[in-house]
């Protein structure tokens, strides 16, 4: 199994699913581009500084206690 790309994709899709809601009242007029640019301005930093270290931290864990 790609854990690497499943710990990503868990750290990726509800951030994007929860900053999509976030902005969506501000940015129903704007642009497709715009909206992906501020989306992922916040979701990137958030998801390879915060989220995936921890995700990856808690795996860690779980694969030791398996052994």
């Amino acid at each position: 199994m790609h854990v690497r790309a499943v710990i990503t994709w868990l750290a990726i899709f509800p951030l994007v699913a929860i900053a999509m809601t976030a902005i969506a009242p501000v940015s129903a007029d704007w642009p497709p581009v715009l909206r992906a640019f501020v989306l992922t301005l916040v979701v990137v930093p958030l998801a390879v500084y915060l989220v995936v270290p921890a995700l990856l931290k808690g795996y860690a864990r779980l694969a030791l206690r398996r052994r």
